[in-house]
């Protein structure tokens, strides 16, 4: 990969120095930053990776609220919650939250983990960029933390109607959040990129 670089913010191309370690590029004309040390970025982003995965596992799997009203009780998870909206006749809010909240966060997390553990164990696997080109276009379009606001202000609405119980995927939920924010800020696009053109 050359070292040249074109600035997010003017477009100027630049070459890109040697960086030290947690040292930091910046566009000699509007001063944006190109690009910083983040040492072990890789390794770092795969444990994320591994802990959100598990994360999503508990999310999908254990109940997420339970609603107690009247002797009546109703548990639901993350999927039962689109199957409801689907039941209501809502079915673009249902795809909404099934793509922004199940498959993209999904996808995103396998995505990274097929491009980056081959290249822990200086590897690459069929069409990496592919994948890895996607992972970074879909990042945008999860919106978990909307969801779990959402929820959030549910609960805070339903909670002088009936008694609303979290459950484990509740937490596990908002766990994973913080922990896919964590990856995002962890990643180094472009050593990943480096990597896998060095392996080509």
């Amino acid at each position: 990969m050359s070292e040249l670089m074109a600035c997010h913010e003017c477009d100027l191309l630049t070459r890109l120095p040697e960086l030290p370690p947690g040292g930091r590029a910046h566009c000699p004309r509007c001063g944006c930053l190109l690009q910083r040390d983040r040492p072990n970025s890789i390794e770092k982003t795969l444990a994320l990776s591994f802990a959100g995965l598990v994360l999503f596992i508990v999310a999908v799997s254990f109940p997420f609220l339970a609603m107690k009203a009247g002797g009546f009780e109703q548990h639901s998870n993350l999927l039962t919650g689109v199957w409801l909206l689907l039941e209501q006749k809502m079915v673009l809010l249902a795809m909404v939250v099934l793509l922004t909240c199940v498959l993209f966060p999904l996808a995103g997390i396998l995505g990274l983990l097929y491009v980056l553990l081959p290249l822990h164990f200086g590897r690459r696997l069929p069409r990496a960029e592919v994948v890895f080109r996607l992972v970074s276009h879909l990042q945008p379009w999860s919106m978990m933390e909307v969801f779990m606001l959402g929820i959030l202000v549910s609960l805070v609405k339903l909670g002088h109607l009936a008694e609303v119980i979290p459950g484990i995927s509740l937490w596990a939920f908002a766990v994973l959040i913080f922990v896919l924010a964590a990856q995002t800020a962890v990643l180094d696009h472009h050593q990943v990129w480096e990597r896998l053109e060095a392996l080509r």
